[in-house]
């Protein structure tokens, strides 16, 4: 098993906690906070490693007993099966209550239009917020982190969303001393996000010391896919390949998964744990910035869509 490495040269005198064990004790620490603060929280849950990871923090932080809120995920109708199956198998698993918001129920009765690019991920804001609404959550978890991306890195660990979902960095509250402001008007909401002070290396480090299941596409296997955009993508229904794009059988894996019409894959021999952690510990690029086609719309792509409601 890998060991999470110290700070670079700390000494962590005996019986001290590791870097992994102060993440944890902080994201159990926020779980907590929040469901004491808050009526109707929601995890969102995509069945990604990010998300995998923040229910099996739920799930200590709150275990015996279960854990207290139900669990919400957006659809594009262009997610991987493998995902798919894995949401499903888990829910099940841990007996839990799942809502899924679906973005071709919006396009069939016309209250969204496909893209012209055929990727559905902006697509997902309308369904997200309105399932909010519906549901009446007044905190949302979600599993961004900082390192991801730079306006990801603007955002608190407790954000206020005002009544349209709406992301205001300027709204944004100090938080020293761990201490999370959760206040808000009827019809805001707080998008609160445990992983905050993570990296992707921490995640893929907790995964191999807890064990945590996931999807099969993060680790290295032969798909089909085609170049577009300096990206291998799937091959799929969503509208890929198109013409002068050729589908080819490769070696690769998955560092985050999404829409399957902008989330790519990378070249890849590592289908371990401790390969995939190896890997990560020699890639210069986040795994937004390698593999996610739709950040790279403009240099502020993300911060636009959170201020209308994403994620």
């Amino acid at each position: 098993m890998t060991i999470a490495p110290e700070r670079a040269g700390a000494v962590r005198p005996p019986g001290a906690p590791s870097h992994l064990d102060t993440l944890e004790s902080e994201a159990v620490h926020i779980l907590r906070e929040a469901v004491g603060e808050f009526e109707r929280p929601v995890m969102l849950f995509s069945g990604g490693k990010d998300s995998a990871v923040m229910l099996h923090l739920a799930l200590k932080a709150f275990a015996p007993a279960p854990v207290p809120f139900g669990l919400l995920h957006v659809d594009t109708g262009h997610n991987f099966p493998e995902v798919m199956e894995y949401r499903d198998r888990t829910v099940a698993a841990h007996g839990l209550r799942l809502w899924v918001a679906s973005v071709p129920d919006y396009l069939d009765d016309g209250r969204l239009r496909e893209r012209p690019d055929g990727t559905r991920n902006p697509l997902q804001t309308v369904p997200l917020l309105d399932a909010i609404n519906e549901g009446r959550h007044d905190a949302v978890f979600g599993g961004g982190r900082r390192d991801e991306e730079k306006a990801r890195a603007k955002e608190r660990v407790f954000s206020l969303r005002d009544e349209f979902g709406a992301w205001d960095p300027r709204r944004q509250r100090p938080e020293l001393w761990q201490l999370y402001n959760g206040r808000h008007t009827p019809g805001e909401h707080v998008r609160v996000f445990p992983l905050s002070n993570w990296t992707e290396l921490d995640v893929w480090q907790y995964i191999a010391r807890e064990h945590v299941d996931l999807p099969g596409l993060y680790y290295a296997h032969e798909r089909d896919v085609f170049a577009r955009g300096r990206m291998w993508l799937t091959a799929g229904a969503w509208g890929g390949p198109g013409a002068g794009e050729t589908v080819e059988r490769r070696l690769v894996r998955y560092r985050t998964v999404g829409d399957m019409s902008c989330t790519g894959a990378v070249d890849s021999t590592a289908s371990s744990v401790d390969q995939v952690i190896a890997e990560i510990g020699r890639s210069d690029l986040t795994e937004r910035g390698a593999t996610r086609a739709d950040d790279r719309l403009s240099e502020a792509a993300m911060e636009d869509r959170k201020r209308e409601g994403y994620f």
